[in-house]
């Protein structure tokens, strides 16, 4: 009796013992089947300017859409060979550029001028027109270029960037300006700049590009901001200032900045004809009008 027991104990353990086997071997198959959950699930790979990292795109915000087989290095400059946009080329220029031969300038083959108009001081805030700015604007224009403008700010408050769009608009009634109208807010690697530490202040930077480019928008121009990838990525918040255009300052071959910019500042060494010294060259891009569908007979 007891050993048909022991039997039957055994038995009974080897059945528990397959049974946890199979349970164990279905539990495997079921995890094997069903993938590791992707930690990037909905984010981008992009150089931040500073290495590739994953990121989560901006609701809201178009994405770049050139194509890098797009751009071509042709005579040393970038081409853009697609077919969505027309593109035009520009200086961007200030007092360091000291007096330019505008008449060269345009007979190289550039289309515009954006023309610092003025700046904030970065120590103690004053506001300064360009003591080039009149006449680069005049002679510019002289010679068949389009013009826009840039200011150079500081502004560490509202007011302040209203300030500043303020001091544009008075400064642009004599002149004919049909290229942007720049906010162009950078940071000071200074100590002792007033803006210190206001680049990681999201709300308040962004905040102060709305205000002058709203100023700007309202007073009939074309509205822009100026940014690099840092101050892109990391410092505006895009999705609030869809409504304005952005130029990116971007050295390079590609402007592979993830989002869609109108104006691309491709290098800062440039060697221009009638400007001494390297100068900075951008890029314009305009797209291209889709025709309308003719209206068919029965219409």
């Amino acid at each position: 009796m007891r050993t048909k027991q022991k039997n039957k104990t055994l038995l009974l353990i080897a059945v528990f013992l397959l049974a946890v086997a199979i349970l164990a071997l279905v539990i495997g198959l079921l995890k094997k089947e069903q993938p590791e959950p992707d930690p990037h699930e909905g984010q981008v790979y992009i150089n931040d300017g500073f290495g590739m990292v994953w990121m989560t795109p901006l609701e809201g915000v178009d994405v770049n859409p050139i194509q890098r087989g797009e751009i071509r290095i042709i005579n040393g400059r970038p081409e853009y060979t697609g077919s969505a946009f027309e593109t035009l080329y520009g200086v961007d220029v200030s007092e360091h550029q000291w007096d330019i031969d505008w008449s060269q300038v345009a007979s190289s083959g550039v289309d515009f001028a954006m023309i610092r108009l003025g700046y904030r001081g970065y120590t103690e805030g004053g506001l300064f027109e360009d003591p080039y700015y009149r006449s680069n604007m005049e002679n510019a224009a002289a010679n068949g270029l389009k013009l826009g403008v840039y200011m150079f700010s500081q502004a560490i408050s509202v007011e302040e960037a209203i300030e500043e769009a303020e001091f544009v608009i008075e400064r642009l009634k004599d002149y004919d300006v049909t290229m942007p109208v720049v906010y162009d807010w950078e940071r000071m690697e200074d100590a002792v700049a007033r803006t210190e530490g206001m680049h990681e202040d999201t709300q308040l930077l962004t905040d102060c590009a709305i205000a002058f480019c709203q100023k700007i928008k309202e007073a009939g121009y074309d509205a822009c901001v100026y940014f690099n990838r840092h101050l892109g990525y990391y410092g505006f918040d895009l999705s609030r200032l869809t409504d304005y255009k952005f130029w990116i300052a971007l050295p390079g071959t590609f402007p592979d900045f993830y989002y869609a910019s109108e104006m691309w500042q491709y290098t800062f060494e440039a060697e221009v004809p009638g400007i001494e010294g390297p100068t900075d060259m951008n890029m314009m891009f305009i797209p291209v009008a889709t025709p309308s569908p003719s209206p068919s007979p029965e219409d």
